[in-house]
């Protein structure tokens, strides 16, 4: 998958984005609850200030000049396909996505599938099937419960080490 890039963006009421992507794919964010939730977004709650949303950097980001705030198009593409997602595993698959941050190839690795499935799921046109999306609930516990010995389970065989 590409990353994504951005043709146009338009404020809409209540804190929603109109996205236009370079490939023509338009989707709608609520940004609501993250400019509650975060406080580097906060500025944006403030009168007015959201509503100056513009491209930025050729089209890879939004960002609102004043109060200095840039979100990336990719961070924006995966949430928007998270919200807009047809069916629950699709939601879990690509929320996991954008949360982990992972690479591609690191993504695939802690799921145990290729990274061309990754690939097909990100894009959000490709139903996850529910075995995947119980695989990211799985990484994600895995990752609270103890974080170094997380990343050696992710991969295809547990790695123990002697005490």
């Amino acid at each position: 998958m590409k990353r994504p890039r951005l043709s146009a963006v338009q404020a809409l009421p209540d804190y929603h984005l109109a996205l236009t992507y370079i490939d023509g794919q338009q989707l709608t964010l609520d940004l609501s609850r993250d400019l509650r939730a975060y406080a580097g977004l906060q500025p944006l709650l403030e009168s007015g200030a959201f509503e100056g949303a513009t491209l930025g950097d050729d089209g890879w980001s939004v960002e609102w000049p004043e109060p200095d705030i840039q979100i990336g198009a990719d961070t924006l593409y995966l949430d928007a396909l998270a919200q807009n997602a047809s069916d629950e595993n699709t939601r879990i698959f690509i929320d996991w996505r954008a949360r982990t941050g992972l690479a591609l190839n690191q993504a695939a690795e802690a799921l145990g599938v290729s990274a061309r499935s990754i690939t097909r799921y990100s894009s959000g046109r490709e139903a996850v099937p529910r075995s995947l999306a119980l695989a990211c609930l799985g990484w994600d516990f895995l990752q609270q419960r103890n974080p170094a010995q997380a990343a050696e389970e992710t991969g295809r065989y547990t790695v123990k080490r002697k005490p």
